[in-house]
């Protein structure tokens, strides 16, 4: 037995980091952070535009799915975050926060404390934003929110063009309404990325009742006597919770973890072998995910940053950013986009789109020759439900990821249609000055089985899972509204695999709540 402390987080991602900081904020309680990545030192993981290395390779599990039965059985790259911060570490530093009627949603299910307005003030606690402090936003907290460095004419253009198909301009994105287009608020500070890695962790890194380990492998959580008691990691055996375990390993790594422990579908585990501690059906179930379809064009002249990707442009613009904090390197590349409606009837919009500064940005995206603009477009609230279960009981096997896409016909309509409204946007005069002509999906694709097709060769994952240890007041549900584990005492699960459906957004400022309210409700369970 190595060590013996109050909490062991196990998962240094968004959600980990968060906790780690905010628990040890009590000098009298011992926290422990393990991480199986390694430290976020690479300059990319620091730089904006360093998420064009992200997607190909760099700080990633390097997974896939499972062929998707209703897509042709294509497999998709599924990036999830193998160092410290997580996903905070190496997403496009997107701001967002879903619409306020997701969180009214959960608290209509049963979920007790997480409405709009019980999760807004967890929200402006974590900002530090450069734009607003109002109801909706916060100034002094950890994490620096800030608007686009590096914007370029063409998204000025893009605002245009979505205007002359009715769709408003809108300053503030996760303030009183969601709908329009406009400039993301992004996780940077000083044109910088802000992870919750330096955001929390780099503060606390000093406190003497903090421990961080990276390259930490959790091989199991060790449960005794229908308790967490601690977790069993490959290079120091034993480590004990005397307060609780908390799991924050992500929608993907925390029902992986939970299955290789015993706890999970049983059929499932002892069809590999493995004893089971707790039948927990609903562990690795309820998987959903936002599935990006995109087009490309060819731009008519040097209007994105596509030519940065040749080695000599590439180191200009490092000198550039390193003498002035600004040009290519000082944009995410995907700092504009906004909200619509693929279905007019829809509670809110439906459809997000992200334009892409560039083309091949992410991995398996074409690259324009002569450089082009990405419009991303992705279906925000699926009925699509997938799983993540085990290939095998070793622990160092890619999970089977499989996100179940268009289960359900009306997520393959809704996508289709949110595909078909870049296009529009992409066609409309104001973006003809920029626009040579539209690529892919291109003029090719007319009927709705060519655009099916279409999808089914370059369909991407927006990197948004979440759901599979779904929150509930119901017995079959993983976690009740406190986050704790159900049918096993001092075992916690916070991080988005608890969300009951996906927020119509990306998902990591809502990660980012969810942590901050969970250190709350820990600490008071626990009378600290």
């Amino acid at each position: 037995m190595n060590g013996i402390y109050d909490y062991v987080i196990v998962g240094g991602g968004s959600a980990g980091s968060v906790l780690a900081a905010r628990l040890s904020e009590d000098s009298a309680t011992r926290v422990l952070l393990l991480e199986a990545g390694p430290r976020d030192w690479h300059p990319f993981y620091h730089i904006p535009a360093g998420f064009a290395k992200m997607t190909k390779g760099i700080g990633s599990w390097g997974w896939h799915t499972v062929p998707q039965r209703h897509m042709n059985n294509m497999v998709i790259r599924y990036t999830q975050a193998r160092v410290l911060g997580g996903g905070s570490t190496i997403n496009a530093q997107i701001y967002t926060r879903g619409n306020a009627l997701d969180y009214d949603e959960w608290r209509q299910a049963g979920c007790t404390g997480w409405s709009y307005e019980d999760v807004l003030p967890y929200f402006r606690k974590a900002e530090d934003n450069d734009s607003f402090d109002n109801r909706y936003h916060g100034k002094g907290g950890p994490l620096g929110v800030s608007r686009p460095a590096a914007p370029l004419p063409i998204c000025e253009a893009y605002f245009a063009a979505a205007a002359e198909l009715g769709i408003p301009r809108n300053p503030d994105m996760t303030g009183e309404r969601q709908d329009g287009v406009g400039y993301y608020q992004l996780t940077q500070r000083n044109v910088r990325r802000s992870s919750a890695s330096i955001a929390y962790l780099n503060p606390a890194r000093s406190r003497p009742n903090l421990t961080m380990r990276t390259a930490a492998q959790v091989l199991r959580i060790v449960v005794e006597k229908g308790r967490a008691v601690g977790v069993e990691t490959a290079a120091d055996g034993l480590i004990r919770a005397e307060r609780e375990v908390i799991l924050s390993s992500g929608a993907i790594g925390s029902p992986r973890l939970l299955m290789l422990s015993g706890i999970g579908p049983a059929d499932h585990l002892r069809s590999l072998g493995l004893p089971v501690v707790l039948d927990q059906p609903e562990v690795g179930a309820n998987l959903q995910d936002h599935i990006d379809l995109f087009v490309i064009a060819e731009c008519t002249g040097p209007h994105t940053y596509d030519r940065y990707a040749k080695p000599l442009w590439s180191a200009l613009a490092g000198v550039q950013y390193l003498l002035t904090r600004k040009g290519p390197v000082a944009s995410s590349l995907f700092e504009t986009g906004g909200f619509w409606y693929a279905d007019p009837n829809a509670r809110s919009p439906d459809i997000q789109l992200h334009l892409g500064l560039g083309s091949g940005i992410e991995a398996g995206v074409a690259a324009m020759p002569d450089g082009g603009v990405t419009l991303n477009s992705a279906y925000l609230r699926p009925r699509s439900r997938g799983s993540v279960r085990l290939a095998s009981a070793d622990p160092l096997a890619a999970p089977l990821i499989d996100p179940n896409y268009w289960t359900d016909p009306h997520d393959r309509e809704m996508s289709i249609r949110g595909l078909k409204l870049a296009q529009e946007i992409m066609r409309q005069d104001a973006l003809k000055p920029f626009v040579k002509a539209e690529r892919l999906p291109g003029p090719e694709v007319k009927t709705e089985q060519d655009y099916v097709d279409y999808a089914c060769r370059h369909a991407k994952t927006d990197h948004h899972p979440a759901g599979t240890c779904r929150m509930g007041a119901d017995p079959a549900a993983v976690v009740d509204p406190t986050l704790r584990f159900n049918g096993i005492a001092a075992l916690r699960v916070v991080d988005a695999s608890i969300m009951p459906t996906v927020v119509s957004s990306n998902t990591n400022a809502a990660t980012i709540m969810i942590a901050e309210k969970a250190a709350d409700m820990i600490r008071a369970s626990h009378g600290t």
